[in-house]
């Protein structure tokens, strides 16, 4: 059976798909990658990898059911995170409104700042090693 939709429907869809397609294209830019790569298959998720600075056998993860969706949260945060957007709230929005926050995302002031690892909040510290006490030798 096919179904008709009214043609706004296919409007209102390729005007979000195009918003979408842009804004990638630019966040790539902005992460000095070629904005071609955004629309290549394949490619486009090893260059979101890159960007999010996680490893490029993650594609393989995308692959299993249950864990891909996991992996595709974690890949967004870092991605966000790369482009100095640490809140889970924009994370949530680019997933459920991303024609919304794309945009936000592409043509605000965000930067691309990288994936610097950040510091641990207490670093451990190396307790130092007992030292042995020394004996005068008698000399001769």
């Amino acid at each position: 059976m096919q179904e008709n939709y009214p043609t706004w429907v296919y409007i209102v869809y390729w005007v979000v798909a195009l918003i979408c397609l842009v804004s990638y294209w630019k966040l790539y830019l902005k992460a000095n990658k070629p904005g071609w790569a955004s629309i290549i298959p394949i490619y486009n998720t090893v260059v979101f990898l890159q960007i999010a600075g996680k490893p490029i056998w993650w594609i393989f993860l995308l692959l299993i059911p249950i864990v891909n969706i996991v992996i595709i949260f974690i890949a967004l945060y870092d991605f966000l995170k790369a482009y100095g957007k640490r809140s889970l709230g924009y994370c949530f929005g680019m997933i459920f409104l991303p024609f919304i926050f794309l945009p936000m995302l592409a043509f605000g002031d965000s930067q691309y700042i990288g994936m610097a690892p950040t510091p641990p909040v207490n670093p451990p510290t190396m307790p130092t090693p007992p030292t042995m006490p020394t004996t005068p030798t008698p000399s001769q």
